[in-house]
């Protein structure tokens, strides 16, 4: 566990933990940008299915409360780590539990991984998640075409940061 700010501490995700993650999407949007391929509203099996094909998936606590989860969604050793899952819950938003969350994540990535980059991906419409990974040091590094649920064109922003020591 991590101490830096006694208020925040991170650790593995377990199962029990599921039952709190599921209430963090406040709706369909919400989870769309965090969980694509999930249908809404999120459920604790569709969760554990990602965890179970996904590495790293860590929990953030607030004052010993899960308060955000995050995991990778690929991984290449000694390359890179793709943040994925990234769900902060509505109670504890502008708290610094996202920025918290992402700097264990790198950090995971880094001691864990061996990787050089951490790569994030963003919804155009997620303006908060893009303005949040541009001020902790991640570039645009390309834009994509992707569809909302509604069939909408909507464009994935994919960003990168290198991982220093």
């Amino acid at each position: 566990m991590s101490t830096a700010n006694p208020h925040l501490q991170y650790r593995t995700a377990n199962a029990e933990d599921l039952h709190e993650v599921v209430r963090f999407p406040q709706d369909a949007d919400e989870l769309f940008f965090a969980y694509p391929k999930a249908s809404w509203p999120l459920t604790v099996g569709q969760l554990a299915a990602a965890m179970a094909e996904r590495r790293g998936s860590t929990v953030a606590l607030l004052d010993g409360k899960v308060a955000g989860f995050a995991n990778f969604y690929q991984w290449q050793h000694g390359e890179f780590c793709a943040l994925g899952n990234m769900m902060v819950a509505l109670w504890a938003r502008g708290h610094g539990v996202a920025q918290f969350l992402i700097e264990a994540m790198e950090r995971q990535a880094r001691e864990q991984y061996k990787a050089k980059l951490m790569k994030v991906s963003c919804f155009n419409a997620n303006a908060g998640g893009l303005l949040l990974y541009t001020r902790l040091g991640y570039q645009p590094r390309a834009i994509v075409e992707r569809l909302s649920p509604e069939g909408r064109r909507i464009a994935l922003v994919q960003m990168d940061k290198p991982l220093t020591d």
